[in-house]
């Protein structure tokens, strides 16, 4: 008998056929190798699909767990995470290619860690000591056993971000956060900061905030109109 006769099949719904290689994403479902020690989970990954993004598994129609075990010819298939999912409690982690949306995300005044050296290990780690949601585009990444993450859709930041708020849901308190360390502002006194402020800034600005952690200083200046357009696009949503 051809060997390939018994091979598995992993099905996928449309909005996960992306994870598949190009010559298997029009069909949505692709062929592997029949293995008597591999789990279902095991096939899934296989595939291509990080355990992250698998809401819900069938095999040969019938609901399973991760650990069930194929046989020869079985049809494998992979619901999507569900949306909305809670934000745990340390908030989000990004990694090192998703600065500009890190950015965004405190902008919304959300708790996002990101740190532009560091390691895969180091970030599940993290992920893992301060409860955070590991955002990431490595799917290598959110293989890790134990990662709890989210694979980001869309190549351009505000793709990105309007894929995390659509799969989170968090609540939203603008401007309140400082977009290069993620700590919470506090409101100075202009007095206070006057002697660090543009002359312009100076005359026509008289409310100000300050990160208790880096020192940076805040104001709505000449990037204020695109600031609220995007959380108002946020908030609306």
């Amino acid at each position: 008998m051809d060997a390939s006769a018994a091979d598995v099949v992993v099905r996928v719904p449309a909005e996960l056929s992306f994870l598949f290689r190009p010559r298997d994403r029009r069909a949505r479902e692709r062929r592997l190798a029949f293995d008597p020690d591999a789990t279902v989970a095991h096939v899934v990954r296989a595939a291509g699909v990080p355990p992250t993004e698998v809401g819900g598994l069938r095999l040969d129609g019938l609901p399973v767990a991760p650990d069930a075990r194929t046989r020869p010819r079985s049809v494998v298939e992979v619901t999507p995470a569900d949306r909305p999912q809670p934000v745990p409690s340390g908030g989000f982690l990004l990694d090192v290619g998703l600065g500009a949306l890190a950015r965004r995300l405190r902008l919304l005044g959300l708790d996002a860690a990101w740190s532009n050296s560091a390691e895969d290990a180091e970030l599940a780690a993290r992920a893992a000591a301060e409860d955070r949601v590991l955002l990431t585009q490595d799917r290598g990444l959110l293989m890790r056993r134990g990662v709890r993450g989210a694979l980001v859709r869309g190549s351009r930041p505000d793709e990105q971000l309007a894929d995390v708020l659509d799969r989170f849901s968090p609540p939203l308190a603008p401007l309140s956060r400082c977009t290069a360390c993620g700590a919470g502002l506090v409101p100075v006194p202009k007095a206070e900061v006057a002697d660090r402020l543009p002359a312009g800034t100076r005359r026509t600005i008289e409310e100000f905030a300050r990160c208790p952690a880096c020192g940076g200083i805040y104001w709505r200046g000449a990037h204020a109109r695109r600031i609220d357009a995007m959380v108002d696009a946020a908030t609306h949503r």
